[in-house]
């Protein structure tokens, strides 16, 4: 579909108002469940010990909770994986001792006769790799503002960046409802989506600037929404396409890719969504709302500096 021929029928500028205000109230209520729900942690950021159970038949979650529970242990979670289900793997926080350890690893070898093998995170290298998660995203940040800046102008940098922290906080929300796991992975789909919203918001922007300079003259709110419908009209088919593209591999991910790859491509999913609406609803739309005001303070300044009559 030509989207360029439906310009009179689009406008995203005209319901900018509306979109604002679902989103700020979606992401205050999100904030006010990240305070009570919080984030389901997995060990990577907390300390603990994962012990992956072998078995050389099908298992269930069941079986193994009840032979966890005849050694006289409860771990916080329990997940199969491997083909057929063959490996369950379960989470305790706080972490083992080592003689816990050493009985547990017996108790299954006289079960399956294959010895689990056993991951621990200390409480140290927990919040090590929290800090570095926390810290690997705003230097990403700090670099898109550097970088939108020196390419365009501060302000699609300040505008780029709000609707990124924008998709943060929505994929924050959506795991804190639906208590996914928050680990390692999680934090590479993060990155990924701060790169792919920042590439769809940056073609965006990049064509207001160019449909800019073929304007005569930008005078005020009204040019500059012309201005920015226009663009988002011309660049929708390709961010449609785009995304529609990466979710249907990352569902496939997520159907197929085992245990290990769903909160990576769940993430992924999530995110796409909310980085393809933050480019047509928030990004560029924030960009307008802020360029207009500096053309109105322009405007009158100019008027001050004019001498009078």
């Amino acid at each position: 579909m030509n989207f360029e021929h439906e310009e009179s029928k689009l406008d995203f500028v005209k319901h900018r108002k509306k979109f604002f205000l679902i989103s700020s109230i979606f992401l205050l209520g999100g904030i006010i469940l990240l305070a009570t729900l919080g984030l389901n942690l997995g060990i990577d950021f907390r300390a603990g010990t994962t012990m992956d159970v072998l078995a050389n038949e099908t298992i269930t979650t069941e079986e193994i909770q009840s032979h966890f529970e005849d050694a006289g242990y409860e771990p916080e979670d329990i997940r199969l994986a491997g083909e057929d289900s063959t490996t369950a793997r379960a989470k305790f926080v706080g972490g083992l001792t080592q003689e816990e350890t050493l009985e547990l690893q017996g108790h299954f070898e006289d079960i399956y006769g294959n010895t689990p093998s056993i991951s621990t995170v200390t409480p140290m290298v927990g919040e090590e790799l929290a800090r570095n998660a926390i810290i690997s995203v705003l230097i990403a940040s700090l670099g898109i503002i550097i970088y939108i800046t020196i390419r365009f102008q501060f302000l699609y940098g300040i505008s780029a960046i709000i609707a990124l922290f924008h998709d943060a906080l929505f994929i924050l929300v959506v795991f804190s409802i639906t208590q996914m796991e928050v680990n390692i992975p999680f934090i590479a789909a993060v990155l990924t989506i701060v790169g792919y919203s920042i590439n769809d918001t940056i073609v965006t922007f990049d064509r207001i600037r160019e449909n800019m300079s073929l304007e005569k003259r930008v005078k005020d709110f009204d040019d500059l929404a012309r201005i920015v419908n226009k663009s988002l009209i011309q660049t929708l088919a390709r961010s449609i396409n785009t995304v529609l593209t990466v979710v249907f591999a990352a569902v496939a991910l997520f159907v197929l890719g085992g245990e290990g790859l769903r909160t990576f491509s769940f993430a992924l999913v999530v995110g796409l969504v909310a980085g393809t609406y933050s480019s047509l609803y928030i990004a560029a739309q924030i960009w307008l709302v802020l360029k207009s005001k500096q053309l109105k303070k322009q405007k009158q300044k100019k008027m001050e500096l004019e001498p009078e009559g």
